[in-house]
């Protein structure tokens, strides 16, 4: 038994017991790292592995308390993709869900968008308008290829909690993660080489595979520990895969996050077979986790990883504020941001920065992160209460989005074409993959919805779930009084 193992096992142990209540202070860890005589990070290893069962939850600034427990439901099973080499199709899926419309009335649990109406958002949005106000002709001139330093320093701080340790100069800011994920492929590949990526996967970052004209293998990918190792492993040594791209910590679509030695082993693994890693971690400030996950980036001595993020999912997607810290690729990635949208523009980076330097960037991810993971537990047990009992669900570990997993004899793509008549909007399983698998899937949000409105989404939803049942049926009759 590991360490950690023990200490969960006794503190799992007084919770059941009775020892400590809902609601009672665990002890802090450090107390406990003298108590066991282990290390701080075997004891927050413990507490994250409680966590995961929703036993405990913590709190910013207060340590760990004994949680209302949230019964963790079915997950989704291990993915089964193709593991070969293949185009990725579904664009124009994929268009047609950017191109939707919604409704005033519309219950949106399609798109991966943050909560912003939260007031701890006020502090940004004073500043923008101070800065266009008083100071808007800095937005006339050209800025720093790179970037203002201002922001890059802030980022900087911020990456430190993550485990890495960059200089400013060590960063280029982009339009949005989106372009990072863009610029960062065409860095390290040539058009026909392959990237190995997650399945299922977000579809930006397969579209952004599909225009840099490469080619995309999907390894099978667990809703609770993420990519599989071993698959990976199995691949690397069959086919010449030039990139790995992955988002290892609340992942999109399915909010898992990878346990830290996994992601040490990725790495590890990419050294070996001398490639370079993507990894997406635009979530990661949201994580519900306590300390905050560590990078892949933070094991990174060769400069082989390209770390992404921005602040599109954490406050707002249209600041357009993304970063790359690109490492041994700063050149390369320095001039293909240069040639595809040159210099980014000029206030949002400095509002971005002032926000957080002024520590109104901390005080919003705390709040929203509590808030995300109450929408979490109550979708899922609108799922539970709705859906067929046979329905499999992730448990995300950050975030607000999650992966829904139905009996094979559902079509999700239906789904989405049938509840737009009812107001609501979900995104199907199909464009999360390279060749439109995951038709009985589909993801949702939990982010912008009252709890009312949430419930009566996903009420709407198991109605058009049970219309598929019914009309399946009486197809089957059909077919069988015709014989």
């Amino acid at each position: 038994m590991n360490l950690y193992d023990k200490v969960a096992n006794d503190l799992r142990e007084n919770i059941h017991a009775g020892l400590f209540v809902v609601g009672d202070k665990l002890p802090s860890i450090r107390q406990l790292t003298a108590q066991y005589s282990v290390s701080i990070s075997t004891i927050q290893q413990a507490y994250h592995q409680l966590e995961m069962e929703s036993l405990i939850e913590a709190r910013p600034k207060s340590g760990y308390f004994v949680s209302v427990s949230t019964p963790i439901p079915a997950k989704p099973e291990t993915s089964r993709p193709a593991q070969r080499p293949i185009d990725v199709s579904q664009w124009q899926e994929v268009l047609e869900v950017l191109l939707t419309k919604q409704g005033v009335d519309t219950i949106q649990l399609q798109h991966a968008m943050p909560n912003m109406s939260e007031v701890s958002l006020k502090p940004l949005l004073k500043k923008m308008t101070e800065l266009m106000r008083h100071h808007v002709e800095l937005s006339l001139p050209y800025g720093d290829i790179n970037g203002v330093l201002a922001l890059r320093e802030q980022i900087v701080k911020l990456a430190a909690t993550s485990g890495c340790a960059l200089h400013p100069d060590d960063l280029v800011i982009t339009s949005g993660c989106q372009e990072a994920l863009s610029v960062c492929l065409r860095a390290v590949t040539e058009p026909g080489d392959i990237v190995a990526v997650e399945s299922p996967s977000f579809y930006g970052a397969m579209q952004a595979i599909k225009a840099a004209n490469l080619k995309a293998i999907e390894i099978p990918t667990n809703a609770e520990s993420g990519l599989s190792l071993e698959a990976l492993e199995l691949a690397l040594e069959q086919w010449p895969i030039k990139a790995i791209l992955v988002t290892p910590t609340c992942n999109n679509p399915m909010g898992y996050t990878m346990p830290e030695e996994a992601k040490k082993r990725l790495y590890q693994l990419a050294q070996s077979y001398d490639i370079s890693i993507i990894e997406d971690d635009i979530y990661g400030d949201i994580s519900y986790q306590s300390p905050r996950p560590r990078t892949i980036k933070s094991f990174d001595e060769d400069g082989r990883v390209l770390l992404c993020s921005s602040f599109s999912k954490t406050v707002a997607p249209g600041i357009r504020v993304g970063w790359i810290a690109p490492g041994r690729y700063r050149d390369k990635v320095t001039h293909i941001k240069y040639v595809s949208s040159s210099m980014c523009p000029t206030l949002p980076q400095m509002a971005i920065a002032d926000f957080i330097k002024s520590g109104g960037y901390n005080k919003h991810t705390r709040r929203v992160r509590l808030l995300y993971k109450q929408g979490r537990d109550h979708l899922i047990a609108c799922i539970k209460r709705y859906f067929p009992q046979d329905t499999r669900i992730s448990f995300p570990q950050g975030g607000y989005i999650l992966w829904v997993e139905l009996n094979k004899q559902y079509d999700t793509v239906k789904l989405a074409s049938q509840c737009k008549a009812g107001a609501v909007s979900i995104a199907a399983g199909p464009i999360f993959s390279a060749t439109g698998k995951y038709r009985s899937c589909m993801r949702l949000n939990f982010s912008e919805q009252t709890e009312i409105e949430r419930e009566q989404g996903i009420r709407q939803l198991a109605f058009y779930i049970n219309q598929q049942v019914a009309v399946s049926l009486d197809a089957n009759i059909k077919t069988t009084l015709k014989n």
